[in-house]
């Protein structure tokens, strides 16, 4: 199972995870359409190389290495991704 990163409801929109991410790989940015009507950011699990940047720049403790994401929020692997399918 390849590894990526995972935004759960903990998410404050704060931003910080963007500017690090090296693959672009968290939507939607400010500039994009939607970013108002979401409650939280998405990481694209395709594009998420597991760099761990995001991890390390989320201040709400809100973002996971799939490997390491609790039981509690095992259904936003599946939202992250989702919301790519648009």
């Amino acid at each position: 199972m390849p590894s990526y990163s995972v935004i759960t409801n903990k998410c404050i929109k704060d931003n910080l995870c963007v500017s690090v991410c090296l693959r672009k790989a968290i939507h939607p940015k400010t500039t994009e359409p939607g970013y108002e009507d979401v409650k939280q950011l998405f990481i694209n699990p395709k594009k998420c190389i597991s760099c761990g940047s995001c991890v390390s720049a989320c201040q709400s403790g809100a973002v996971f290495a799939i490997e390491d994401l609790p039981e509690e929020f095992q259904e936003y692997a599946a939202i992250n991704a989702a919301h790519f399918k648009k």
